[in-house]
Protein backbone atom coordinates (compact mmCIF):
# COMPACT_ATOMS: atom_id res chain seq x y z
CA UNK A 1 0.00 0.00 0.00
CA UNK A 2 1.70 3.23 -1.05
CA UNK A 3 -1.15 5.23 0.40
CA UNK A 4 -4.24 5.68 2.35
CA UNK A 5 -6.22 7.70 4.43
CA UNK A 6 -10.25 7.97 5.48
CA UNK A 7 -11.07 8.73 1.41
CA UNK A 8 -8.88 7.21 -0.49
CA UNK A 9 -5.84 4.42 -1.01
CA UNK A 10 -3.01 3.37 -3.71
CA UNK A 11 -1.83 0.40 -4.11
CA UNK A 12 0.56 -1.62 -6.34
CA UNK A 13 1.26 -4.97 -7.54
CA UNK A 14 3.74 -6.84 -9.15
CA UNK A 15 2.83 -9.74 -11.07
CA UNK A 16 4.36 -12.54 -10.19
CA UNK A 17 5.01 -15.81 -12.37
CA UNK A 18 3.69 -17.71 -9.46
CA UNK A 19 0.58 -15.63 -9.08
CA UNK A 20 -2.32 -17.82 -8.92
CA UNK A 21 -4.76 -15.19 -11.06
CA UNK A 22 -2.66 -16.15 -14.28
CA UNK A 23 -4.39 -17.21 -17.30
CA UNK A 24 -1.47 -17.86 -19.53
CA UNK A 25 1.16 -14.88 -19.17
CA UNK A 26 -1.41 -12.13 -18.18
CA UNK A 27 -3.13 -11.27 -14.80
CA UNK A 28 -6.56 -12.61 -15.50
CA UNK A 29 -10.46 -10.15 -15.13
CA UNK A 30 -10.62 -11.94 -11.62
CA UNK A 31 -7.21 -10.71 -10.90
CA UNK A 32 -8.13 -7.46 -11.42
CA UNK A 33 -11.15 -7.29 -9.75
CA UNK A 34 -9.94 -8.91 -6.60
CA UNK A 35 -6.93 -6.68 -6.69
CA UNK A 36 -9.47 -3.22 -7.10
CA UNK A 37 -11.89 -5.10 -4.02
CA UNK A 38 -8.85 -5.31 -2.14
CA UNK A 39 -7.40 -2.46 -2.31
CA UNK A 40 -10.45 -0.25 -2.43
CA UNK A 41 -11.93 -2.04 0.99
CA UNK A 42 -8.99 -1.10 2.79
CA UNK A 43 -10.19 2.48 2.85
CA UNK A 44 -13.55 1.78 5.27
CA UNK A 45 -11.46 -1.55 6.81
CA UNK A 46 -9.04 0.99 8.68
CA UNK A 47 -11.60 1.87 10.68
CA UNK A 48 -12.42 -1.63 12.24
CA UNK A 49 -8.40 -2.33 12.88
CA UNK A 50 -6.62 0.47 13.60
CA UNK A 51 -7.03 2.98 16.20
CA UNK A 52 -5.70 5.77 15.16
CA UNK A 53 -5.92 7.81 18.29
CA UNK A 54 -3.96 5.62 20.36
CA UNK A 55 -1.79 4.24 17.18
CA UNK A 56 -2.33 0.75 17.64
CA UNK A 57 -4.01 -2.75 16.22
CA UNK A 58 -7.14 -3.24 17.60
CA UNK A 59 -8.88 -5.91 14.85
CA UNK A 60 -8.85 -6.94 12.00
CA UNK A 61 -11.52 -6.13 9.52
CA UNK A 62 -13.56 -8.23 6.30
CA UNK A 63 -15.15 -6.88 3.82
CA UNK A 64 -17.72 -8.32 1.48
CA UNK A 65 -18.58 -7.23 -2.01
CA UNK A 66 -22.37 -6.96 -1.90
CA UNK A 67 -22.54 -5.43 -5.78
CA UNK A 68 -20.81 -4.85 -8.58
CA UNK A 69 -21.94 -1.67 -10.05
CA UNK A 70 -19.97 -0.68 -12.82
CA UNK A 71 -16.72 -2.90 -14.61
CA UNK A 72 -14.62 -1.80 -17.67
CA UNK A 73 -11.42 -3.67 -18.39
CA UNK A 74 -9.53 -2.34 -21.19
CA UNK A 75 -6.45 -4.39 -21.29
CA UNK A 76 -4.86 -7.23 -19.31
CA UNK A 77 -1.16 -6.40 -18.05
CA UNK A 78 1.36 -9.15 -18.26
CA UNK A 79 3.62 -11.01 -15.85
CA UNK A 80 6.38 -9.15 -14.62
CA UNK A 81 4.49 -5.80 -15.23
CA UNK A 82 3.40 -3.43 -12.24
CA UNK A 83 -0.24 -1.86 -11.36
CA UNK A 84 -1.34 0.80 -9.74
CA UNK A 85 -5.09 0.86 -8.11
CA UNK A 86 -6.48 4.00 -6.72
CA UNK A 87 -9.81 4.10 -4.80
CA UNK A 88 -11.70 6.79 -3.98
CA UNK A 89 -15.08 6.60 -0.97
CA UNK A 90 -18.08 7.88 -2.94
CA UNK A 91 -20.48 7.24 -0.13
CA UNK A 92 -20.36 5.34 3.66
CA UNK A 93 -23.09 4.48 5.79
CA UNK A 94 -22.06 3.25 9.31
CA UNK A 95 -24.36 1.37 11.78
CA UNK A 96 -22.81 -0.48 15.42
CA UNK A 97 -22.11 -3.43 14.00
CA UNK A 98 -21.13 -3.02 10.17
CA UNK A 99 -20.53 -0.28 7.65
CA UNK A 100 -21.55 -0.32 3.69
CA UNK A 101 -19.82 1.86 1.52
CA UNK A 102 -19.51 2.70 -2.43
CA UNK A 103 -15.82 2.70 -3.59
CA UNK A 104 -15.07 3.72 -7.08
CA UNK A 105 -11.32 2.09 -7.71
CA UNK A 106 -9.32 2.71 -11.10
CA UNK A 107 -6.03 0.32 -11.95
CA UNK A 108 -3.04 1.74 -14.04
CA UNK A 109 0.36 0.04 -16.29
CA UNK A 110 2.26 2.74 -16.36
CA UNK A 111 -0.12 5.93 -17.17
CA UNK A 112 -2.37 3.75 -19.12
CA UNK A 113 -5.80 3.18 -17.48
CA UNK A 114 -6.99 -0.61 -17.64
CA UNK A 115 -9.54 -1.18 -15.47
CA UNK A 116 -12.55 1.09 -14.01
CA UNK A 117 -14.97 -0.44 -11.66
CA UNK A 118 -17.49 0.68 -9.11
CA UNK A 119 -18.24 -1.51 -6.05
CA UNK A 120 -20.60 -1.40 -3.13
CA UNK A 121 -19.20 -3.23 0.21
CA UNK A 122 -20.21 -4.56 3.58
CA UNK A 123 -17.68 -4.33 6.45
CA UNK A 124 -17.36 -5.52 9.13
CA UNK A 125 -14.95 -5.57 12.40
CA UNK A 126 -13.41 -8.87 13.76
CA UNK A 127 -12.37 -7.61 17.18
CA UNK A 128 -9.92 -10.02 18.86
Amino acid sequence: MTYLDACSVETSFDIEPDCIFLRGQRLSESGLIENAAQSSAAIVAQSYAFDFENNRQIGKAIAYISAIKKIEIFQLPKVHEQIITKGKLLTRYDDDAFSLCTIASTTFRKEELIVACTFNFLVQGIHQ
